[in-house]
């Protein structure tokens, strides 16, 4: 890993005894506290965000669940103490929702937040007027969430497939890690699709050979393995409720939070108690909370104060297209609120990501213009230039706050940027964040596939070592010390910090692997046929 360590601060809560872990990074192990642990991902959220906006960060505005009390919410700031931030301060999570979805411009509320992340389930209560967010009432479940989603969905893989095979993956740490990743992406994908189709090569071998998992789950099967779950987080709601005395007629909002709430069963639920028409879904419930303590911050450090409402665009929003060409999307003068969509296709054969540069002004190349940001959609198919059709679409709000999407049509990815008043920034300045951005860009892109490469590296060696393991003498001596030689080459190799030649040595291994495991599949024939 490429953690900076920072200097250990263990505060003055001495009557606290301090929980420590051991965990093992970079080949070293480590005795690291929970604060330590937040620090770390803060840290890594701190250098991300440096890198693109071109300037180092001191001050942050952190969110905890409403339903935290003092000393995890100490902890929560000692965390980001550890990671390099002054924390101007620590708010809740429904109150950065509700200031994310702007609420507080709308008169008086009454909003209801749904939040079901990965590991916990929070609903609060707020009523919202003259600027003020008061949480009525609170309840929540810390220990329900997206991962127990994950988990029945790993549950049901490994009953099939005991059923099929006769084995029983929980013994094995590696599979039970393949099983979690498919059951997370399997769920992602039954939010769009009604099936999909889980496929795990390799996931187990016995005395016969490999075992491979293949499985279709579909919606409804999903949906029945979860539904005493979802069925719990509206019990929690009814408690909510009647803690605020309220009806659900009363709630005039409902606020979806957290990438859970993207289940279609999540929003019937929510819809059948509440009515569709109050399910305020504007903003990616992925991002909502974070964008709410941006907005904090941002009020905090007095800025919001410079915000300037207009009821027209006074300039020309475009992209920069082949040829450096400015191509508006949304001309000067339209009134705003208004959103508007074109279709755009690759420069390039088999091109897999595009950059969206946006820009604004009323000269014809991109160049001429200001820069307002830029953005990569990746994960396009590979194609003939011209095929690729992708829609980018321009948003903006009545606060004339501009939002930016562009989004595949084959595969349905997309990937979003949200713009405010740049007018602070010289056009130097921006061209100047811009290159440190792309450096920091390039030099995490090859940190990546390097440690990616290597965890594909660790999981083949894990695999054939188990392979030779169980199948013991049916191996020949001679094919063995090749596979050892090959393994060894490869561990050399991952030492080292040249991806490509980890992969080659990986193939290697592979084939060697795969010319032994030939060999064993044609003798056991033989022996049946025998």
């Amino acid at each position: 890993t490429s953690f900076t360590w920072p200097p250990i601060s263990t505060g003055k809560r001495q009557s606290v005894p301090m929980r420590r872990f051991r965990v093992e990074m970079g080949g070293q192990v480590k005795e690291v506290t929970p604060e330590q642990i937040s620090a770390f991902i803060l840290q890594k959220l701190k250098r991300d965000a440096e890198e693109l906006l071109g300037t180092k960060i001191q001050k942050a505005v952190i969110t905890c669940p409403a339903y935290f009390n003092n000393l995890q919410r100490q902890a929560t700031k000692d965390a980001g103490t550890i990671a390099g931030f002054e924390v101007l301060r620590i708010i809740n999570e429904p109150t950065a929702a509700a200031l994310a979805y702007g609420l507080d411009k709308e008169g008086e509320q009454k909003i209801l937040v749904y939040d079901l992340g990965g590991g916990t389930f929070d609903v609060s209560i707020l009523e919202i007027g003259e600027g003020v967010f008061q949480v009525i009432a609170t309840d929540g479940d810390t220990q329900l969430g997206g991962d127990d989603f994950d988990r029945r969905i790993m549950d049901w893989l490994i009953e099939e497939f005991k059923k099929e095979t006769g084995i029983d993956l929980r013994g094995d740490p590696q599979a039970m890690q393949r099983l979690r990743d498919a059951a997370e992406q399997a769920k992602k994908e039954l939010s769009t699709r009604l099936e999909t189709r889980i496929s795990l090569p390799y996931i187990a071998v016995d005395a016969r050979g490999p075992k491979h998992l293949e499985r279709t789950l579909t919606r409804a099967q999903f949906i029945a393995m979860i539904d005493d779950l979802l069925m719990r987080t509206m019990q929690i709601v009814d408690n909510a409720l009647a803690a605020a005395k309220l009806k659900p007629q009363d709630i005039d909002q409902v606020v979806l939070v957290g990438g859970s709430t993207r289940i279609p069963r999540v929003q019937e639920l929510v819809a059948e108690k509440f009515g569709r028409a109050k399910i305020n879904k504007d903003i990616n419930p992925d991002e909502v909370v974070a964008v709410g303590a941006a907005i904090q911050a941002a009020i905090l450090a007095g800025e919001m104060k410079e915000v300037v409402l207009l009821d027209v665009t006074p300039l020309t929003l475009s992209i920069e297209t082949l040829g450096g060409i400015a191509t508006p999307i949304i001309e000067r003068n339209t009134t705003i609120p208004v959103e508007r969509t074109k279709t755009f296709t690759t420069a390039e054969d088999f091109q897999t990501s595009v950059e969206i540069h946006i820009v604004q002004g009323e000269r014809k190349m991109a160049a001429d213009n200001k820069s307002l940001g830029r953005f990569v959609l990746s994960g396009i198919p590979p194609a003939p230039r011209g095929v690729p059709q992708i829609d980018v679409t321009f948003k903006i709000d009545a606060d004339g706050i501009l939002h930016v999407t562009a989004k595949d049509r084959a595969t349905g990815k997309s990937a979003s940027i949200t713009i405010k008043d740049t007018s602070r920034l010289t056009p130097e300045e921006i061209e100047r964040m811009r290159k440190e951005a792309e450096m920091y860009a390039e030099e995490d892109r090859r940190r990546l596939e390097l440690a990616e490469t290597r965890n594909q590296a660790d999981s083949l060696i894990y695999a054939v070592e188990k392979s030779l393991g169980e199948l013991g003498e049916k191996i020949e001596p001679e094919k063995r010390r090749r596979i050892e030689e090959a393994i060894k080459n490869l561990r050399e190799k991952m030492a080292g910090d040249n991806a490509g030649a980890i992969r080659a040595a990986m193939e290697e291994l592979k084939r060697i692997a795969g010319e032994v495991a030939t060999e064993l599949y044609r003798r056991a024939g033989e022996g049946i046929s025998g």
